[in-house]
């Protein structure tokens, strides 16, 4: 029994069938894990990318370091910085959490690059345009910028998605019950690992294809084209 559910391990039809609703707590973990991260990443890589385009090297060069340093550094060892350092210094936070920040800091380092790629691929007459019209800067990068650099990024974006979604397991370490750990405490009390590991990996696959699928959907239907200066 695991979760208050009861499976017969003498059939493994039986037993995929009865630990399935097991499977689907451990998968609405995974996807609230996922989303929590990829938000994170969309978030600071954005502010990462806008202060790596700032012209002055004192604000662009320390977000480039952080930038390399997220990046080249493993998942694990930032997992474990923010789960068992940082409540040496006050700060502790719940391990859902703590694995969804990590994630999301993590990957924050590769969607930076991915704005920067589409901010820089704004024709920069278009810029100059609305500085002439006397508009400031952040409203040039607010409402001209970043709304034509989104669309063209979706397709990158959306590989991200999916990628922190297959680096979700490495959250069990810190005790995160999402779909592979589960799997493993069902494998370990029931001596049968086929049977979970098999549907987990029918789950991600089925994940994926839909997170595929919602990507190339925006990618077709959001608009591209420049937006034309009044």
């Amino acid at each position: 029994m695991l979760f208050g559910i009861e499976w017969d391990t003498t059939n493994n039809f039986t037993m995929a069938w009865s630990i399935l609703p097991i499977l689907l707590r451990g998968m609405v973990v995974t996807i609230q894990a996922t989303l929590l991260g990829f938000v994170v990443a969309a978030i600071l890589g954005l502010v990462l990318a806008a202060l790596k385009s700032v012209r002055s090297r004192i604000i662009s060069w320390p977000a480039t370091v952080l930038t390399e340093f997220l990046r080249d550094t493993p998942l694990l060892v930032q997992l474990f910085f923010l789960y068992y350092v940082l409540p040496e210094y006050g700060i502790v936070l719940p391990a859902f959490l703590t694995g969804a920040l990590a994630l999301g800091v993590q990957y924050s380092a590769y969607t930076s690059e991915v704005y920067r790629a589409g901010l820089e691929s704004i024709a920069h007459g278009q810029t100059e345009a609305a500085r002439a019209l006397d508009i400031s800067p952040l409203r040039i990068f607010g409402i001209i910028v970043l709304p034509q650099a989104i669309p063209r990024i979706i397709p990158a974006l959306g590989n991200y998605l999916v990628s922190i979604m297959k680096d979700v397991p490495v959250l069990s370490v810190v005790s995160i019950l999402e779909m592979l750990n589960v799997a493993r405490i069902i494998g370990d009390r029931s001596f049968n690992y086929m049977v979970p590991l098999t549907m987990v990996g029918a789950l991600y696959l089925i994940l994926t294809l839909v997170a595929s699928s919602a990507v190339r959907y925006l990618d077709v239907h959001l608009p591209k084209q420049g937006i034309p200066l009044r």
